[in-house]
């Protein structure tokens, strides 16, 4: 388990990353979403021990990650912005990656080539973005780590790839028990990915929650009685938003769905509806509860 406590990192004047306590356990796939700037690749780098943080720290199994090869070696770090060794081709990257990883595996090296279709002794400069993101994804897995970071994971890559890309995840996941932390300033592209999802904004973490708790506890009730009625109905409720046009009224409510369906039902409305939100609505209107206005930052 990694556990990050009160971690800030600050660039000259602008706090990066303020106060962040996040746990990341063992066995998941963990999503860190928020808009550009939020600091996700900051929180991944201080994680990894690239950087060194101004305040807190972030331990594995409560020793420090910082400066200590032993624990980063069981840590496998993709980031947005790829670099590789100058004029290397991925035979050259597994080397320098092998004498990393004690436990980097060579069949599996060999299968993923296979699997992407590519060429191990070309250039990776003649590689395209894609292309590129899938070398550095053949060598992460390759490390056989404990815990895979993976910064804006399937950015150029076609729906096809993204999907084989979940599958390896999940595969690796499943079967080995690693955790992998994706980060992305898309909801809906880790909605159907991740375990559980984490909230960024401004170096902050707002929000950090189960993905299945978050969708079944917060949902929309559309309902209608036929006399005059207003917000003050449903008082008894975790009601965290309310509009109302002509005699239907829709509410987001936060609670047990079939325990806040069977009290509305008492008071005999004309209509009742319950229906699911998106992780990106849930996300939305948690947030606004609070007291945060994100309006179009994250899609």
């Amino acid at each position: 388990m990694i556990q990050v406590n009160g971690l800030t990192k600050r660039f000259g004047d602008f706090p990066a990353i303020s106060g962040l306590d996040c746990t990341i356990p063992e066995g998941c796939v963990y999503g860190l979403v928020g808009a550009n700037g939020a600091g996700k690749s900051t929180l991944l780098r201080l994680i990894c021990g690239i950087y060194r943080p101004d305040k807190g720290n972030v331990t594995l199994d409560g020793k420090n990650i910082y400066e200590n090869p032993e624990l980063k070696s069981r840590l496998a770090f993709v980031p947005d912005e790829l670099y590789f060794l100058p004029q290397s081709s991925l035979a050259r990257m597994k080397k320098a990656y092998a004498a990393v990883y004690p436990r980097f595996d060579s069949a599996r090296y060999a299968e993923l080539l296979q699997v992407f279709h590519l060429e191990e002794n070309a250039n990776l400069n003649t590689f395209s973005k894609g292309m590129r993101r899938q070398a550095a994804m053949v060598l992460a897995l390759s490390c056989r780590a404990d815990f895979l970071f993976l910064d804006e994971t399937f950015d150029g890559l076609d729906p096809i790839l993204r999907n084989l890309v979940k599958k390896l995840l999940y595969a690796d996941v499943a079967e080995r028990g690693c955790t992998a932390v994706l980060t992305s300033h898309s909801l809906r592209e880790l909605e159907d990915t991740c375990d559980q999802l984490a909230l960024l904004h401004k170096g902050g973490l707002v929000l950090e929650s189960d993905v299945q708790k978050l969708k079944t506890t917060l949902f929309k009730v559309q309902i209608a009685f036929d006399h005059a009625y207003d917000h003050t109905v449903f008082s008894g409720f975790d009601v965290l938003n309310f509009t109302k046009h002509g005699s239907v009224s829709n509410l987001i409510v936060r609670g047990d769905r079939e325990a806040v369906t069977q009290a509305l039902r008492t008071q005999s409305p004309v209509l009742l509806e319950v229906l699911p939100l998106s992780l990106e609505e849930v996300f939305l209107y948690e947030m606004e509860s609070l007291g945060y206005a994100f309006d179009d930052e994250i899609r």
